[in-house]
């Protein structure tokens, strides 16, 4: 498979994986009765079963192995994931997809800060320029907002995204450098497994109905299991600015699809502010990419 997946397809499949993780809020806004809390449980629960399917076909038993004899850095990356599965969704509850998918475009930024700190590696001036650039956009975002407290709750919240984020790919870093290569996919199963078993006491009782539940269970399957375990894949042949490029569409993608099939119009600041941040991270990272290539 490894012969297949070529420069243009891993593309198109990266675009794919950010229309497949856009669908998360949209089908969040159809929810009859889950909320909070429960959201997050019964989506890491069906990502976790499917990745106990999907993770085997794909690697055989050995992934089990891998889980067994995992060292420290194993463990941290699969926490990270666990907040990562878990703040988004309870962000969605608290405040629009947009403001959301917004928050979680942040990622590359602080990956290059902590990287920074703890791996000391140098951040171009041009990261330095979309920093600023993106913190306009914020500002401009909530600045305006009449329900700003709420807004800004719902935000910091999914401000835990981009933070475990950077955190993961910084262990991965600092690990690989150090000799020890951490495989991703036994990492996001973990995830899965924590944020279920961490979320399921603070949604008891259940009040999810029928419906609810297949359309969380949809979410676990084909919003994040499969799209990750694509990225994962997508990423041994896209460099790192690549990835992160065409994963900013989610929030082009997102915004849309919760405009048209929730009617969850976003407001004009946040379309102004969201568009100056995306704009900015998208120009870093397409420079990025363009140095590399030369």
């Amino acid at each position: 498979m490894s012969k297949w997946l070529t420069h243009r397809r891993a593309v198109v499949l990266m675009v794919l994986v950010a229309l497949m993780w856009s669908t998360a809020g949209v089908v969040t806004r159809q929810l009859e009765s889950a909320r909070s809390f429960e959201v997050t449980f019964w989506r890491s629960l069906f990502t976790l079963l499917s990745l106990l399917v999907i993770l085997p076909l794909l690697k055989g038993k050995a992934v089990f192995a891998q889980l067994r004899k995992g060292g420290i850095a194993l463990w941290l990356s699969g926490f990270c994931w666990s907040v990562m599965f878990t703040a988004f969704m309870v962000a969605l509850t608290l405040t629009t997809v947009a403001n959301v998918l917004v928050v979680l475009a942040l990622g590359p930024l602080f990956t290059a800060l902590i990287s920074r700190i703890f791996n000391h590696h140098p951040i171009a001036l041009r990261t330095w320029f979309a920093i600023a650039l993106a913190g306009v956009g914020i500002v401009w975002m909530y600045g305006a907002q009449a329900d700003l407290s709420k807004q800004l709750a719902g935000s910091l919240v999914a401000l835990g995204v981009p933070l475990a984020a950077a955190i993961n790919w910084t262990v991965v870093q600092r690990s690989q450098t150090h000799g020890e290569k951490i495989d991703l996919m036994p990492a996001v199963l973990l995830g899965a497994l924590i944020s279920s078993a961490s979320m399921l006491p603070l949604a008891w009782p259940l009040s999810a109905t029928a419906p609810d539940v297949v359309l969380l269970g949809s979410l676990g399957m084909f919003q994040l299991a499969i799209p990750c375990v694509l990225s994962v894949w997508c990423a041994s042949v896209l460099k790192a600015p690549e990835v992160a490029l065409l994963a900013m569409l989610e929030v082009i993608f997102g915004t849309l699809l919760a405009w048209v099939g929730a009617g969850e119009v976003p407001g004009q600041n946040v379309l102004y502010g969201g568009a100056l941040v995306v704009a900015a991270l998208a120009f870093n990272e397409w420079l990025g990419w363009s140095q590399s290539r030369r």
